[in-house]
């Protein structure tokens, strides 16, 4: 059972699989294309068949309709292993500071829960804040949600989750910012830092007339992903998780001596892993009860599992 503690619990009787998220494999941006209150109607009618993890007002509410353990039917062949949030507004809105902070807030807490990038991704088989026109047909079909305006603000979901989450400022997951002077321009910006200006347009949505202001921030490189993965939590691998970060543990285990694999290792969590964690643990000087093959903080730091 996983619950968001910052937003307000408005658990739904219908339109969702009980126990069916098999997997966190990141957070995927959609917009209502109408309100909060309408949205946390409709999804209450049988007859919807549709539903979401979370969903933000335009001026700052935030509700959780689905617990992460169960999956929210929100964009679905995505649906079993990406949580969803659901914003207030239409088509080509943008979403505004209250939701991107509110957007944020989950980000970070699936990082620390769930071991999610905190970089975006614009593929299915990648992990961290996705969106829903990713997916294609596979995910409904869906090409115009959230929009190009909200993929535009994705950046910044980042950067004010990475703050959130003790990341903001050097080291791995770090993005650089420049704050506009006066007379500067985009060109003159990128001639100075060795960017083209096009490019720091493009991370920091500005369009034509590519006008920007003094003490404005503008990001000048794209967030890194950490080298490892960070621990996703003890009750995300007895979930039975399916995930390209088993296979990554799996590897790293294999390379450590520790293999209890007849088989693989693969992204399905088998008792083949819990054993060859178990070695891993004992490797690590561990024994009894702490030998049990569930990984540990401890002993996941050391694995130096990589981020996929």
């Amino acid at each position: 059972m996983a619950r968001f503690e910052g937003a307000t619990w408005r658990p739904i009787p219908n339109n969702h699989t009980s126990g069916g998220q098999s997997s966190v494999t990141g957070v995927v941006i959609h917009i209502m294309d109408g309100s909060l209150s309408g949205t946390d109607s409709w999804f209450r009618n049988s007859e919807a068949q549709a539903s979401s993890h979370f969903g933000t007002g335009r001026h700052g509410a935030l509700y959780q309709w689905v617990d992460t353990a169960d999956r929210a039917w929100a964009q679905a062949g995505g649906n079993r292993d990406w949580l969803s949030i659901e914003n207030e507004g239409r088509g080509g809105d943008s979403l505004t500071s209250a939701q991107i902070d509110r957007c944020a807030e989950i980000l970070a807490w699936a990082h620390r829960v769930y071991g999610v990038p905190l970089a975006v991704t614009h593929s299915t088989t990648g992990r961290g804040l996705g969106y829903h026109a990713m997916g294609g047909a596979a995910w409904g079909g869906h090409t115009s949600c959230p929009g190009p305006r909200v993929l535009a603000q994705l950046p910044e979901i980042i950067a004010r989750a990475q703050r959130l989450a003790g990341s903001g400022s050097g080291g791995s997951g770090s993005s650089s910012t420049y704050t506009v002077k006066a007379g500067d321009t985009l060109s003159a910006i990128g001639k100075a830092l060795g960017v083209k200006w096009q490019t720091l347009a493009d991370l920091n949505g500005i369009k034509a007339p590519y006008v920007i202001a003094p003490g404005q921030k503008l990001k000048t490189s794209t967030p890194t992903a950490p080298k490892y993965a960070p621990f996703p939590g003890a009750g995300y691998f007895k979930g039975s998780p399916r995930s390209a970060l088993i296979t990554a543990m799996g590897r790293r285990l294999v390379a450590e001596g520790c293999s209890a694999y007849s088989d693989g290792p693969g992204p399905q969590w088998t008792e083949s892993d819990r054993k060859s964690y178990a070695k891993w643990q004992r490797k690590q000087g561990f024994g009894g009860t702490d030998a049990d093959g569930w990984p540990g903080a401890k002993t996941w730091a050391a694995l130096k599992v990589p981020a996929v």
